[in-house]
């Protein structure tokens, strides 16, 4: 069966999905040496590695379980661009405990997506798809009703719109319309020019970042360090901690969504770092 072939994976290979996925076909298997797509669809199994460590290889660093080498969901070699994100993906596996939840292991999800770019999407139009955000962004659609969450809205988004224009001397603005905000041409283009200087991998991660908080505003704050994840993810759930504030929370469910939304946003944010080649960022890390 070839690797493009959609199918379900027949009863006797459910156990062995992820295994594959992390560790490739080969000796020890019993599986062919093409891969369906279900391989990596488990979202948890037993932890099968006594050992993590890190190695430096000819394509960069190398994640080994014990005596295996990682690979992707392609079978592609696990390899790194930095010993940095190397060290921060081994501390992944290794902080699993008697059961690997893949759906926790943020930076692996991101290195995979990275190494294996399964929509085959160009550098351009990874940078297109993060300024597209900005006809959407969530910090510049605002309500007039009810006039508290509007006053809520003014007063906490419209700091880090300042901010963002006067970083990148653009015009962003807000809008109550339905359609949003009339972003000009040049601020697009302002958007598109500074996102190039960014890598592949770390433009992975920004994406990653814009699709948790719904903002390119909000993600580029994270970003230059502006302001922080926690800040990033409130001001992202402005409207929802408003309905909270005045008709309670409902217990357990909406701080796992907040949790879960701080752990992604970080992780993306860590991410971008570990994996910029920007001097001026490596610069900001080693100050810190």
């Amino acid at each position: 069966m070839g690797w493009n072939t959609v199918a379900r994976p027949p009863q006797q290979h459910r156990g062995l999905c992820l295994f594959w996925a992390v560790m490739g076909a080969g000796e020890g298997t019993n599986l062919p040496l093409t891969a369906p797509k279900w391989l990596f669809l488990s979202p948890e199994r037993k932890r099968f590695y006594q050992n993590v460590s890190i190695s430096q290889g000819e394509g960069g660093f190398e994640i080994n379980l014990d005596h295996r080498k990682l690979k992707t969901p392609q079978a592609k070699l696990f390899t790194v661009p930095s010993e940095a994100l190397a060290i921060a993906v081994a501390t992944e596996w290794d902080s699993q405990k008697d059961t690997i939840k893949f759906y926790t292991m943020h930076l692996t999800t991101l290195c995979n997506t990275a190494l294996d770019n399964p929509t085959q999407r160009s550098k351009m139009q990874l940078i297109r798809a993060a300024v597209k955000f900005l006809e959407t962004d969530t910090v510049c659609y605002r309500v007039e009703e009810p006039p508290a969450l509007a006053e809520l809205q003014k007063n906490e988004w419209d700091p880090i719109v300042a901010w963002a224009e006067e970083r990148y001397n653009v015009a962003i603005g807000s809008s109550t319309s339905i359609l949003g905000p009339n972003i000009p041409a040049s601020t697009k283009d302002t958007f598109i020019s500074h996102l190039a200087s960014y890598n592949m991998w770390a433009l992975q991660g920004i994406e990653y970042i814009i699709t948790q908080l719904k903002s390119l505003i909000l993600s580029m704050g994270v970003i230059d360090r502006h302001i922080t994840v926690e800040k990033a993810v409130l001001l992202s759930r402005l409207e929802e901690e408003y309905q909270i504030q005045r008709w309670g929370n409902v217990e357990w469910a909406h701080d796992y969504d907040l949790c879960e939304l701080r752990a992604r946003a970080a992780a993306g944010t860590l991410f971008v770092h570990l994996c910029s080649e920007s001097s001026t960022v490596k610069h900001k890390l080693l100050q810190d």
